[in-house]
């Protein structure tokens, strides 16, 4: 891996180039509805970003996020509604289509890939729509000098900056940003940028070290004023908290909308439907979540997850049970995304806090 500086007035040449070959994706700076109370007495920024085609937004409005955006990174990936049966291996797709490429992804959106490529890639049957996506998308990651309330990657261990599973990483320092290469396809793209590219000194390095320490050392206090259990206790709590009463208490404020699964970086399920096509048919794949009603629902109308508070304790056995059992990691990344999302703002700090201390305070 090499390691540049770029200057902030060379950043939207390092963009064009980029947009030359790719579908461009960058971060502008958006206004919602969700502000997630702190109640520790930090003082935390509650902007929110999303992703936007660097082709079409103003280039005034384009900024550099401090976190993570709106969007999970999987909508690059597995689209909403999308058709299946359409894609055949040994013809070729619609090469004027270029390929995504995404920047301002954060470290838990490249640690939710690990989940979505042992969903898609892992199995017997390789998803080829996933793969061709994945394999030509161009990963542009960027440190996290900042977090919001509803950030949390650092209860399981994910640092705020990427180390990894990505093409280019940026990290902002005064008068520019660090960008690290690390793959065939950035090095050709750096390499036709070579006027523009310096390589780092000693001292930048050093100074993105500590400003990296800095933004660890501020989320672990934050994060311990909520007191989330470490991810080596999670099977364990939820496998041990089956009956807890903490399901049904959480659920009395579920609208059933659907926000938690499809804003969340690893979720990943979908269903299968038929539509006509003139005089033909065509089989589409949409999202689907475990949240909803008819989600488990079979031939003759059994529900094995009829009640809400099964559904949500069954989508947590998912996530801290199945995946560690069978991926070694869980199925979280803490980006926070469902929190922001719940209109019956159920938190995932909460179920898992009070989970930890039913079986380990409760006796206490």
């Amino acid at each position: 891996m090499e390691t540049y500086f770029l200057k902030d007035e060379d950043v939207f040449k390092f963009y064009n180039r980029i947009a030359q070959e790719y579908e461009l994706f960058v971060p502008v700076r958006v206004e919602t509805s969700s502000r997630i109370k702190c109640d520790y007495g930090f003082n935390l920024p509650s902007d929110d970003y999303a992703l936007r085609k660097f082709s079409e937004v103003n280039k005034e409005d384009i900024v550099y996020n401090d976190y993570r955006c709106i969007e999970p990174i999987r909508t690059f990936l597995t689209y909403i509604k999308e058709e299946t049966c359409t894609y055949f291996k040994d013809q070729p797709q619609n090469n004027q289509e270029k390929p995504p490429a995404i920047c301002g992804v954060k470290n838990c959106d490249i640690f939710s890939l690990k989940i979505q490529d042992f969903v898609f890639l892992g199995g017997n049957e390789i998803d080829p729509l996933y793969q061709e996506r994945r394999s030509n998308a161009l990963i542009i990651s960027s440190d996290c000098p900042n977090f919001k309330e509803a950030c949390f990657c650092r209860a399981f261990d994910i640092n705020p900056h990427a180390s990894e599973g990505f093409d280019f990483n940026l990290s902002p320092l005064t008068g520019g940003f660090l960008v690290d290469v690390a793959s065939d396809k950035a090095r050709r793209i750096t390499d036709s940028l070579k006027d523009i590219f310096v390589a780092a000194g000693l001292g930048q390095t050093s100074g993105r070290a500590a400003k990296r320490e800095n933004v660890i050392k501020k989320m672990d206090e934050h994060l311990s004023c909520h007191k989330i259990p470490k991810k080596d206790v999670l099977k364990e709590i939820v496998l041990s908290g089956l009956n807890s009463k903490v399901w049904d208490e959480q659920m009395q404020t579920c609208v059933e909308c659907g926000g938690c699964v499809f804003m969340c970086d690893t979720c990943h399920c979908f269903l299968l439907s038929d539509e006509p096509a003139g005089d033909n048919a065509k089989r589409l794949r949409l999202w689907d979540g475990c949240m909803f009603k008819n989600f488990s629902r079979v031939a003759g109308g059994a529900n094995p997850l009829k009640m809400r508070y099964m559904r949500l304790r069954n989508r947590y056995l998912k996530k801290f049970d199945f995946f560690v059992d069978n991926l070694g990691i869980q199925g979280c990344c803490g980006c926070g995304r469902c929190i922001d999302v719940c209109p019956g703002k159920i938190d995932i700090r909460y179920i898992l806090r009070k989970l930890y201390e039913e079986k380990y305070l409760s006796a206490v």
